[in-house]
């Protein structure tokens, strides 16, 4: 092996002086010769010996190693002397480079040692190539090849950090970028790309490299705007996917301060693109952002997503269903921000709601929602805790940033879903025991229906909502549930038509009638209730008369009658058996009424209604007592 070696050793040396010294005297090779001849010889013996040199590495006894590498390097230098020696040879323009000498030379398969001993020349001469050859494909290539032996075995690793071949390679795109300054955009960030994907592999946890690599393609695109060359921006995408793509994790993604720099130069439409793949990421891998920091720079880097921005078309002309699709990514972006610790929690919420505030009244209605609920989770998180005034964060202060948000969110204008979101504020004061609080939150409840819900139908649900978390709130002392109670029936009674006004004053009677210990329990004013949405009914059956056929209105006496029998069971001592006889005479009256028309839902509710009596009567206990006196007759 190793005469062999250093034959062509000898063979070589001799033969390109000897080539050298004859062509600077215009003498052939031989009779005849030319150029060509000349660099084919070379060409040949560079082949050749790359062959032995890849070959001297796997062949030969275990034990004859060592002296085998020596040899290998000694024969890794005439490797070398061919190229210098291709360098030297007089006649080699550049039409014979491009289309004889580099094609020969990229075809050999080059160890991957090679390039990596002789890194530091193959890179030096690369921003020395004329713009015409493609330099981008050669480094893009020479990077792969590089990152693929490192992937191969893990002893190549201290080879590359010891020929400190990234910050060569860094160097190196940085110079060639420099010495063709019309080489287009693309080129320079695909060279960014090849960067990025070598230091990904081979120095995934140098997250200073990956950053540095950011920073010099940023410094590329300095002055340049928003990139519209749409092949320069597919690769500023692939860029910014790839630390996406191999950490899977963001918050990792957040630490690299050239990133959203890099961002800054697409074009609104690939920015918000961008930004989707990035909630994407978050939610695939269920990463938790767990800091008010780190919510700062989440937003800032999906802010054509949160907020309008320079070159964003006006709403009008943004797809509604789009919108609608990418607003609720953003507002389930808001249940992965967590943190266990109360006071950071509360910073996040803050953060994250000066954010969504620059949104626009259209956003607002998807992304504050989420942000409230995350907040009304943190109250019954501290539900308990005896925080004192002075504490960073504690249910009042948290209260007061809801009270701020749902008021912020009243002047979009969504009334009906601010309305929803006072309620569920005032139902968690009250569980905080904080009755000031809760009333507050009622009273905007209030407000807001009083003053911009106007829809009758949106009337009905928003009464429905008052009554059901007013029934549920136990915080109130006398005067002020007296108020709150008071202007629930008064709305109730005041709904446009009849039937929701019989409904909505029926429903009040829960407010009078709490069974939880301390709750209010006045059989009066549950009578009362109860009596007025009786009146209701008949003036609203009397109404129906006048339209014969309509037995609309009779559903609402077989309502009202359950009513009177839930709370003739409670025992509520008002509630007489005496009253329930009569309204079962007076509904079986209305039946048979010729002004009635005959309906079968109606029928049939209140033969369901008479079969509960008559079950309750066989029973056999107390209950069946007190339902005894009921006469329950089948109508004819």
């Amino acid at each position: 092996m190793k005469g062999k070696q250093l034959l062509y050793g000898l063979q070589f040396e001799k033969m390109s002086t000897g080539i050298m010294e004859r062509l600077k005297s215009g003498i052939g090779i031989s009779e005849g010769g030319t150029v060509m001849d000349a660099v084919e010889f070379v060409l040949q013996n560079f082949t050749e010996m790359n062959k032995l040199w890849v070959r001297m590495q796997h062949q030969g006894p275990a034990r004859e190693k060592e002296r085998r590498e020596k040899e290998r390097r000694e024969l890794r230098d005439l490797v070398g002397k061919n190229l210098h020696v291709l360098s030297q040879l007089e006649g080699v323009d550049l039409d014979m480079y491009k289309d004889v000498v580099l094609p020969r030379v990229l075809e050999q398969v080059f160890p991957d040692d090679y390039h990596l001993q002789t890194l530091e020349t193959l890179l030096g001469a690369c921003p020395q190539l004329q713009p015409t050859v493609d330099v981008k494909t050669v480094m893009s290539q020479l990077m792969e090849r590089l990152s693929n032996y490192a992937a191969s075995s893990s002893e190549v690793l201290p080879d590359l950090l010891h020929v400190e071949a990234f910050a060569k390679l860094s160097s190196a795109v940085v110079k060639v970028i420099e010495a063709q300054p019309d080489m287009p955009l693309v080129g320079a960030v695909s060279l960014h790309v090849a960067l990025l994907t070598f230091t990904l592999r081979v120095h995934v946890d140098r997250l200073d490299y990956v950053d540095q690599v950011l920073g010099a393609c940023v410094k590329k695109l300095e002055g340049k705007g928003k990139v519209k060359d749409s092949k320069a921006t597919k690769q500023i995408v692939a860029l910014l996917s790839a630390p996406l793509e191999k950490y899977n994790d963001v918050v990792t993604v957040l630490r690299l301060t050239n990133y959203s720099k890099v961002m800054e130069h697409l074009d609104y439409e690939t920015n918000k693109v961008m930004a989707v793949v990035i909630i994407q990421s978050i939610m695939k891998n269920n990463t938790s952002i767990s800091s008010s920091e780190k919510v700062d720079a989440l937003f800032e880097l999906l802010k054509e997503l949160i907020k309008d921005s320079e070159g964003a078309p006006s709403m009008d002309e943004i797809d509604e269903d789009d919108f609608m699709e990418e607003q609720n990514l953003v507002a389930r972006l808001v249940h992965m921000l967590v943190n266990k610790d109360h006071e950071e929690m509360f910073k996040i919420l803050t953060t994250a709601r000066k954010h969504f505030g620059q949104g626009g009244p259209k956003r607002l209605k998807f992304t504050l929602p989420p942000l409230i609920f995350a907040a009304l989770k943190l109250v019954r998180c501290l539900q308990g805790h005896d925080a004192g005034d002075e504490a960073l964060v504690s249910p009042k202060k948290i209260f007061q940033f809801l009270h701020q948000t749902v008021e912020a969110l009243s002047t979009v204008p969504a009334p009906e879903l601010a309305l929803r979101l006072y309620l569920q504020c005032a139902e968690a004061a009250s569980d905080c025991s904080l009755e000031p609080v809760a009333y507050e939150f009622f009273t905007q409840a209030f407000l807001l229906y009083e003053e911009e819900i106007a829809d009758s139908r949106a009337q009905v649900t928003a009464m429905q909502l008052i009554i059901g978390t007013l029934q549920r709130t136990y915080v109130f002392g006398v005067e002020n549930r007296d108020t709150l109670t008071h202007k629930a029936t008064g709305y109730s009674a005041k709904l446009l038509k009849k039937p929701d006004q019989c409904r909505a004053v029926y429903a009040c009677s829960h407010l009078f009638w709490l069974e939880e210990d301390g709750g209010t329990q006045d059989g009066e004013r549950v009578l009362l209730c109860l009596k007025r949405a009786l009146r209701i009914a008949n003036a609203a059956q009397q109404m129906s008369s006048v339209t014969r056929g309509s037995s609309g209105p009779l559903t609402l006496f077989v309502e009202i009658l359950n009513k009177y029998l839930y709370y003739f069971e409670k025992g509520i001592p008002q509630v007489t058996s005496n009253l329930i006889q009569g309204l079962l005479e007076l509904i079986g009256t209305e039946l048979q009424s010729e002004n009635t028309a005959q309906d079968r839902a109606v029928d049939a509710f209140f033969a369901s209604t008479r079969r509960y009596i008559q079950f309750q009567k066989q029973k056999g206990d107390d209950l069946a007592e007190r339902y005894s006196s009921i006469q329950v007759v089948s109508p004819p």
